[in-house]
């Protein structure tokens, strides 16, 4: 009787520790879902701060000048009319 009862009891521990490590909800696929979960925090705070750099760009240009006058140099290459643009390069 009393090995009948460790035998069960044995099953009843590997049946449990095969559903830990091979079920759905294994040990395994917890650890990969949470890198995955780190890996979507990551993105999101990247989302995050390049939506908070798109904002304050659209604010500066919203509220002054400067800033359509800075772009426009910069990526248009405008000038105003009474500037001369000269451009300085090394010699080798």
């Amino acid at each position: 009787m009393n090995r009948w009862i460790t035998i069960v009891l044995a099953a009843l521990l590997v049946i449990v520790q095969a559903d830990l490590w091979l079920g759905k909800g294994s040990v395994p696929r917890v650890w990969r879902l949470q890198r995955e979960f780190d890996a979507q925090l990551a993105t999101n705070q990247a989302a995050r701060d390049r939506n908070a750099r798109a904002q304050a760009e659209v604010s500066d240009l919203k509220e002054g000048l400067e800033m359509v006058e800075d772009k426009a140099r910069s990526e248009l290459g405008m000038l105003r009319p009474d500037e001369i643009l000269v451009q300085v390069t090394k010699r080798p």
